[in-house]
């Protein structure tokens, strides 16, 4: 059984024991969440319920791992001939989150 849920604005395809990291949500670690935006779901037997533009009483149940911040990546810009040169650094935060289980009352 899997589910793709939105959090973020980005779209996540998440099993039960996935670990996904998403951009930084609320919480401390050892906490649990309930993410509510799930835009599909999908069971064992391969029948998928799609949501429009989410599936009703669907819901995927987490605990965070951890709340940490991507490696640095450095941004670059010049203009030619200018003189012009500015070198930053940014550290994206994240949220990463254990799949516990999957909530949903799917019809066939």
């Amino acid at each position: 059984m899997y589910a793709v849920i939105a959090t973020g604005g980005k779209q996540y395809r998440a099993s039960v024991g996935d670990m996904i990291d998403v951009e930084k949500l609320e919480g401390e670690a050892g906490g649990t969440l309930t993410l509510s935006q799930v835009l599909l779901v999908s069971d064992d037997d391969g029948n998928c319920t799609v949501g429009q533009p989410t599936v009703k009483d669907a819901a995927v149940e987490c605990t965070i791992v951890k709340q940490d911040r991507n490696p640095k990546i450095v941004v670059f810009k010049s203009k030619k001939r200018k003189g012009y040169r500015r070198k930053l650094g940014h550290r994206q935060s994240y949220t990463r989150l254990k799949i516990e289980s999957i909530v949903a009352t799917t019809k066939a």
